[in-house]
Formats: C-alpha cells, sequence, structure tokens
C-alpha cells in the first residue's frame, strides 16, 4: 500500500501517545487521519495541527464508534487503514492481602470487564465495522482493500504480577488477529499486530524519573523507553509490506517482562 493523499486512516486513541505519533506519520506522509478519542480538547488540538478530523468516540460504544466513522467517511472517504491504539492499564493482583491490616482482597471483576470491554471489544468493535466498509472498495495492487493494526502488548505473553486483565485483554488481541486475518484473507484486507514493550506514553511520563531511567536500564538494546515514532515506524512499515499479514511484531528492545 502505498501511503500518500489517496488514502484515508482512522487511529482510535489518536490524541495521545502510540496513537498521535501514528497519527502524526501519516498525515505527514499525505494520508487524511481521523483520530478516534475520549480527550476532546487534546483530540482536537492535535486534529488542527496535522490537518486531520477529531472524532469524539468511547470504543466501548456501538453508537459512538458507527457515529464516528460516519463523521469521518463523510469527511475523508472509506478509510483504507485502521489503527487501534485506544486502551487502558489497570493493575491489581487476583487475590491479596492488604499490607496494613493483612485482610484478605480479590481482584474487581467491573474492573476486569471495564479492561477487556476497551482493549479488546473495542479493538475487535472498531476492526469489524472498519473491514466491513472497506469491502466496499475497489482493489490495489496485489487485490489489497485494507489494513487493520492492532495494538496488543508484551504482558499478551509475559503477564507481571498484577497484570491478569490486561494482559488477558492483550493476548485476546493477540490471538484474534490470525482468525481475522484468515476471515479477510479473501477479501484482501490484512489484519496485523503490534506488541510494544515498556514505552514513553503520557502514564509513563507520569512516574518519578529514576523509575523511568531504571526501567530504561533494564532494556537490553536499545537502553531507552519506547517512543510513539518507533511504533508509528513499525506501522508505517506494517502498511506498506502487502505481504505482512497476520504477523505478530514484538517492539520491545529484547526486554522479557520480569514476574514484577
Amino acid at each position: 500500500m502505498k501511503l500518500d493523499s489517496s488514502l484515508s486512516a482512522v487511529v482510535t486513541g489518536g490524541a495521545s501517545g502510540l496513537g498521535e505519533g501514528t497519527a502524526r506519520a501519516l498525515a505527514k506522509l499525505g494520508v487524511r487521519v481521523a483520530l478516534f478519542d475520549m480527550n476532546s480538547e487534546r483530540g482536537e488540538g492535535v486534529a488542527a495541527e496535522i490537518g486531520g478530523l477529531f472524532c469524539k468516540v468511547d470504543v466501548t460504544s456501538d453508537a459512538d464508534v458507527v457515529s464516528g466513522f460516519a463523521k469521518a467517511r463523510a469527511a475523508h472517504g472509506q478509510e483504507r487503514i485502521l489503527i487501534n491504539c485506544a486502551g487502558i492499564v489497570t493493575a491489581a493482583k487476583t487475590a491479596g492481602r492488604k499490607k496494613d491490616t493483612g485482610e484478605i482482597t480479590s481482584f474487581s471483576t467491573a474492573t476486569f470487564e471495564r479492561t477487556v470491554l476497551i482493549n479488546l471489544v473495542g479493538s475487535f468493535r472498531c476492526a469489524s465495522l472498519s473491514a466491513a466498509g472497506m469491502l466496499t472498495l475497489e482493489p490495489l495492487e496485489d487485490g489489497e482493500r485494507g489494513a487493520i493494526i492492532s495494538t496488543a502488548s508484551v504482558a499478551a505473553e509475559d503477564g507481571q504480577i498484577g497484570q491478569a486483565a490486561y494482559s488477558a485483554s492483550k493476548g485476546g488481541v493477540l490471538a484474534m488477529a490470525l482468525p481475522m486475518a484468515r476471515d479477510l484473507a479473501s477479501e484482501g484486507v490484512r489484519v496485523n499486530t503490534i506488541l510494544p514493550g515498556i514505552f514513553q506514553t503520557p502514564m509513563m511520563a507520569g512516574m518519578p524519573q529514576n523509575v523511568q531511567d531504571s526501567l530504561a536500564a533494564g532494556i537490553p538494546f536499545p537502553k531507552r523507553l519506547g517512543t510513539p515514532a518507533d511504533y508509528a515506524r513499525t506501522a508505517i512499515d506494517i502498511l506498506e509490506n502487502v505481504y505482512l499479514n497476520a504477523a505478530a511484531i514484538r517492539l520491545d528492545g529484547a526486554i522479557r517482562l520480569a514476574p514484577r
């Protein structure tokens, strides 16, 4: 797929972090970009800077996602690219004891469900509706109609203590890519997954600098946190290489997460 002004893209979670970095990279290549996000102020600002479109979308809502795609398509035409970056991080042990009282606690089922609804079901909801739209397009070279990239995490394979919900949600994103790619292969729509390691995101930026430095030191090479630009470069490589399909790419500096 040649990335230029003839194409449009939707990036979920596009107002910050990995999504913002990818939206900026795509826009720099001329692609018409729509950002799906809950943060209106930040999203409108990024969209204005890149000449894109902001759509306030909660990926757990069918109505929001349908409305977002309708708005994006009215402005830019049917997207050939979907990048799923919307997600949350949660952490709590499956069960444990409070340090001060010894009281036994268990992970909130509501929090577990919310994590899965956003990270996994939200990714599938956007992918399914985007793919349906892509099927209406005329094929490009090699018969390609579109490409979908979802964001899992190295936690899908190396889940740490307290990451049961997060790892389950990201493991689901990883696991569904192959059957989705097979479902859509005859229509020329590719599905791939990126598994980021420890990245410089807004959540990470809120941590003390010594914690960030310690995390970076544990990465084999290069000894730094990943950046949105690293993620965006990988996404662009996937989009441009039509032979990449159902791939799961770890983008992690060779790190393997320890139990804690």
